[in-house]
């Protein structure tokens, strides 16, 4: 487990439901393995691009393991449990650009965690010097296009081969 002290966030959701924002940090893989056993196949699906049964140690260990500066992760968790993590990964050949991702388990789905999770890793990334966060999103992924049309309107957004490839730029702060 880092020894890096973890800033906690408390935040109220639409419909009163108190989530804590936090940083991932190395100690937070068994917490990532529950999380992976909540969601449904079909979240798996749009978070991954495929069915993953089980998710290794390694693959655990890599999204728990950031550096908080060119990889970043914020979770969200509730009565001690992660319902949801947002992580960017900055390009290495443009540091100024970084690939988001976001997973919201299905029961925390559609009840603003995704755009609290965005809002505060964007936030986060304009802080270390990154300009646009970009994605790829499964075309049938509506639920993300519109949360990523609430964190900026002027987010680009165009078709391709069957997946949304995403482009938001982060307004200084």
């Amino acid at each position: 487990m880092s020894t890096r002290e973890t800033a906690v966030r408390i935040r109220q959701l639409p419909d009163g439901a108190v989530i804590r924002l936090r940083e991932l940090h190395e100690g937070d893989e068994e917490a990532l393995r529950r999380l992976f056993f909540r969601l449904s196949p079909a979240t798996v699906r749009l978070r991954f691009f495929q069915p993953v049964e089980t998710p290794s140690p390694r693959v655990l260990h890599y999204l728990a393991d950031v550096d908080h500066d060119r990889r970043q992760a914020i979770a969200a968790v509730v009565d001690d449990e992660v319902v949801g993590v947002a992580r960017y990964d900055r390009f290495r050949d443009a540091p100024d650009r970084a690939e988001v991702a976001v997973v919201v388990e299905d029961a925390w789905q559609g009840r603003g965690v995704g755009t609290m999770l965005l809002n505060a890793l964007a936030r986060d990334a304009r802080d270390h010097g990154v300009a646009s966060l970009t994605a790829t999103v499964m075309g049938e992924n509506r639920r993300m296009l519109s949360v990523a049309r609430r964190l900026a309107p002027d987010t680009r957004v165009h078709l391709d081969h069957g997946e949304w490839a995403m482009e938001t730029p982060l307004a200084d702060a």
